[in-house]
């Protein structure tokens, strides 16, 4: 056998014996540590409580959403692709318009609505951890009143 014959098949050998890395899953109930989360600029504005009910099951992404602040209490419900392809929510009764895709182990979720006058765009970067206890969720905003970045911690429960 020649030497780039044997190469090449040590290589496919060697490639196939590597496991295939699924990409993270992030089903589960989160509860948000708001005293481990960082809310920036946004912290008068910050959740007293919020859980996420997530059900993933790639390509399809559904996050149920129960929050509480200063301002009352709501709940969404958004339903994306991790495809990349463009999906449509309703939140406070404004169409969010929003794709969703990996960036290696990370989910990226870029968001555009407008509420009232102002448009507002929304850049989310979700990360699990390896044990899957937490995701961390990084948000930066802007809008005509200005742009901000919040570093939310939520636990598995």
């Amino acid at each position: 056998m020649s030497h780039r014959r044997l190469l090449a098949l040590s290589t496919i050998l060697l490639l196939a014996a590597i496991p295939v890395l699924a990409a993270p899953n992030f089903s589960g109930t989160w509860k948000l540590n708001v005293k481990k989360s960082d809310f920036g600029e946004m912290q008068q504005m910050a959740p007293d409580s919020m859980t996420r009910t997530i059900t993933h099951e790639d390509p399809k992404l559904k996050v149920h959403t129960k929050q509480s602040s200063q301002m009352g209490e709501f709940e969404t419900d958004a339903t994306y692709t991790t495809d990349g392809k463009e999906c449509t929510n309703e939140m406070m009764g404004n169409p969010v318009k929003s794709t969703v895709k990996w960036d290696g182990d990370a989910l990226v979720i870029d968001s555009k609505g407008t509420f009232g006058d102002n448009e507002v765009t929304i850049h989310q970067r979700w990360v699990l951890s390896a044990d899957g206890k937490t995701m961390n969720v990084t948000q930066k905003f802007s809008s005509s009143m200005g742009e901000g970045e919040a570093k939310l911690l939520f636990e598995k429960q």
